[in-house]
């Protein structure tokens, strides 16, 4: 079965049609770093990790850009109530961000432009905006001229027929009833402070909405495969960068566009005022395991409202367990002679139905009933009989093939020599029968040969002394 990726625009699932000699070319648009980044940013952001390493386990290659907003109303206003300059106000979350991704195992992008970066980039398109007559001037400030763009509201839906060319609107964020002018350029205002740049435009400031598109164009290419973000961008941001870059180019933007849908906490919205908002650092203080938070945060369907809860909290570490417990016992089990055809198709069954939900726009669900079926089937196995040295590996090789894409489980872990092999297993052996005395004895002993043994809620990791 072929990729097929629910696209936003046309509302349908679509194949997905790319040459494998080319790069996809994939834009996200990153975090706005004027606070640290909540779980429901992370799902979107996790999604989108998954998205990419599917893409790369079917023999794609992938040119990854993601942004960095470190200009827009929010950051201004941050940095100013706490006054800090704007520039050391970013960083901080930036790092944050940086730090966040990589506890969550999500894969660094090729590219995080910022849009301070690309100030003269974004100046050069609102002049080619200008002179094409789908921009204007008012009072300093330069607007996109909706009126002039017929395909506005391809993507959201969202038009009005009604659009006179004179009702404008400066801030970043609005809402679906506020179809107007939007800002390319901002014209200086008091509280914008020490934050604006001198240029042909005047004193002044990009608006949100330009930068996506400026830096995607400029970093990737004028039309590019795949462009993705959370449901709450389609309109305005995504709908005005359609118009923003087409206006210039005449080309089409994005083949094809991927929005994850809203997470909520416990049934409810999440917000600070319901004592329910949670950053990843939140969680990590009351002692979640990253690797649990990431399996829960990536459990549902992109594209249906994620409920996140202690209970699923509390399910995804069991799962993870079973996991981790699956791969160290399969990894340290005893074998014997011949090979087992049954137990190969039952393999390379789990191994297709796996790709078939993935290439079905990336059902999760289905994907990990077909992963924790399998674990059912080889635990029977094992407690039956011994696998062959040929069944073992293929299993073994099943498991970090699609943890490639999940990351959930650690397998790399260090392998010792046959000996200390079997101390490994009958400690295991031990822990399973909860015989403590006896599994911490064999502990000292591996120690003693060089074998550090950490027993993570995860299940055991070794590593050398």
């Amino acid at each position: 079965m072929s990729l097929k990726l629910f696209n936003t625009l046309g509302r349908r699932k679509e194949l997905f049609k790319h040459d494998k000699d080319k790069n996809v070319l994939i834009y996200c648009c990153g975090p706005t770093v004027y606070d640290y980044a909540h779980i429901g940013n992370f799902r979107t952001f996790l999604f989108e990790d998954i998205l990419i390493r599917y893409l790369q386990y079917k023999g794609y290659k992938v040119k990854f850009v993601m942004n960095i907003t470190d200009i827009d109303d929010k950051t201004i206003k941050a940095s100013s109530i706490n006054n800090v300059p704007l520039k050391e106000y970013t960083k901080k979350y930036e790092n944050a961000f940086f730090e966040d991704i990589t506890k969550l195992r999500i894969r660094k992008a090729e590219c995080y432009p910022r849009a301070t970066e690309h100030i003269n980039n974004i100046v050069n398109h609102i002049k080619k905006l200008k002179e094409l007559e789908f921009a204007y001037e008012s009072n300093g400030s330069v607007y996109f001229s909706i009126s002039k763009f017929k395909k506005y509201g391809s993507l959201s839906g969202e038009k009005n027929k009604n659009i006179d060319g004179k009702k404008r609107i400066d801030i970043d964020e609005y809402s679906k009833n506020e179809i107007q002018d939007f800002a390319l350029w901002k014209a200086w205002v008091q509280d914008d402070k020490d934050v604006f740049w001198n240029n042909e435009l005047g004193k002044g400031r990009p608006g949100w909405h330009i930068e996506c598109s400026v830096m995607s164009t400029k970093l990737l290419n004028d039309s590019i495969d795949i462009h993705a973000g959370g449901v709450d961008l389609i309109f305005p941001h995504h709908e005005n960068e359609i118009a923003q870059s087409e206006a210039i180019t005449n080309k089409k933007f994005v083949r094809y566009w991927v929005h994850t849908e809203h997470l909520i906490v416990e049934g409810k919205k999440m917000s600070k005022s319901q004592g329910n908002f949670y950053t990843l650092r939140d969680l990590l203080k009351d002692g979640y395991d990253p690797l649990t938070i990431r399996l829960l945060l990536i459990s549902s369907h992109y594209r249906n409202q994620l409920n996140f809860t202690i209970n699923g909290l509390k399910q995804s570490l069991e799962n993870i367990k079973r996991l981790q417990d699956i791969f160290t016992k399969v990894k340290l089990s005893k074998t014997k002679n011949g090979y087992d055809e049954e137990l190969f198709n039952q393999t390379k069954m789990a191994k297709e139905e796996f790709e078939h939900a993935m290439d079905d726009d990336f059902n999760m669900p289905v994907v990990l009933g077909v992963i924790f079926n399998y674990v059912r089937i080889i635990n029977k196995y094992i407690d039956k009989t011994e696998l062959t040295e040929r069944n073992k590996q293929e299993i073994l090789d099943f498991f970090i093939k699609i943890n490639q894409i999940l990351d959930v489980i650690d397998t790399e872990e260090v392998i010792p020599d046959k000996k200390n092999i079997e101390l490994l297993r009958l400690r295991n052996e031990a822990r399973e029968k909860k015989d403590w005395k006896k599994a911490d004895e064999i502990r000292k002993q591996l120690l003693k040969e060089g074998f550090i043994i950490e027993d993570t809620v995860n299940g055991p990791r070794i590593k050398r002394k």
